[in-house]
């Protein structure tokens, strides 16, 4: 099995998800990943492509194949990011006059795509790689008690016929299982396939965060410890613009948000600090408290 990839961050990650790539590199160092920093990576496409597609195909397969390049195939963090590489790598290989089209467009800047490369989020390499026995096994203090609903968001099991069957976009499970693997219990409900609403904060931002405070108010009425996200952009959502949600809508969440390499490192023993909780903006300290620990695992 491969577990050597180029590491993917995007452009979001290094300025408002931090604590997500320290989780990641966190669980990655502990289960035998090698992620490997390419410094010529930059944008995926995905911000153009409603604008224009070639130059959102010509970004993603100018870092496609800055990947190539090193021989390696490409871990993401982010589910829009994933998307957008994932659709390049597929479609340049079903549409043969695409890939001349860009190649055309690459030359012009001394390279060439040849692939396939593939995509991976990280989550899909720690359930096919490392998979659910292998991860519980490295599992020293399950988080037994808490409450976790998983928000699986627009973008990470779609479009499902560039993702090979990965999971059901209909009745999604891999979030919710990795969940159980850490020793919680993950909560159903009714709006567990909802948007987060990042998509149009930019165009319409009281829409945006309606479509949030939305699922949020479901989850508090079902008494959540948390919500379990596996992208930046989600991740923002509920996390730094909650406060902003509860002052629009006149309510109150306080319902955390955890990346879920937080909560499986979290159940392997690691710390606050590792995890980077602190730089979350709604704080989870009463929640690392309930595991009698305050987030610190004993020596």
């Amino acid at each position: 099995m491969n577990k050597r990839y180029a590491l993917f961050l995007g452009c979001t990650i290094p300025a408002r998800a931090r604590s997500y790539e320290m989780s990641v590199r966190a669980l990655a160092s502990r289960l035998g990943i090698e992620l490997v920093d390419l410094d010529d990576f930059t944008c995926c496409g995905f911000p153009m492509a409603a604008a224009h597609y070639w130059v959102s195909q010509a970004l993603a397969a100018r870092n496609l194949t800055i990947a190539e390049k090193r021989g390696l195939d490409i871990c993401t963090l982010c589910s829009s990011c994933t998307s957008s590489l994932t659709e390049a790598s597929h479609f340049l290989e079903e549409r043969p006059h695409e890939k001349r089209e860009i190649n055309q467009r690459l030359a012009k800047v001394g390279m060439e795509y040849r692939g396939p490369v593939k995509v991976k989020h990280f989550v899909r390499i720690l359930w096919e790689e490392i998979g659910v026995e292998g991860l519980r096994e490295n599992v020293v203090r399950p988080l037994k008690g808490l409450r976790l609903a998983a928000h699986y968001g627009c973008h990470f099991l779609k479009p499902s016929e560039v993702y090979g069957g990965f999971d059901s976009v209909e009745d999604p499970k891999v979030i919710d299982e990795l969940i159980r693997v850490a020793g919680a219990d993950p909560v159903d409900y009714s709006l567990k396939k909802q948007c987060c609403g990042g998509s149009v904060l930019v165009a319409d931002e009281r829409t945006a965060l309606a479509i949030a405070a939305d699922k949020l108010s479901e989850l508090k009425a079902l008494d959540v410890d948390a919500v379990v996200v596996v992208c930046p952009f989600c991740g923002v959502m509920f996390d730094s613009q909650q406060k902003k949600m509860e002052k629009t809508f006149e309510q109150t969440y306080e319902i955390p948000v955890l990346y879920l390499t937080q909560v499986l490192g979290l159940a392997m023993g690691m710390g606050e600090k590792e995890l980077g909780f602190s730089m979350h903006a709604v704080k989870v300290k009463a929640l690392l408290e309930r595991l009698g620990e305050g987030g610190e695992a004993k020596g």
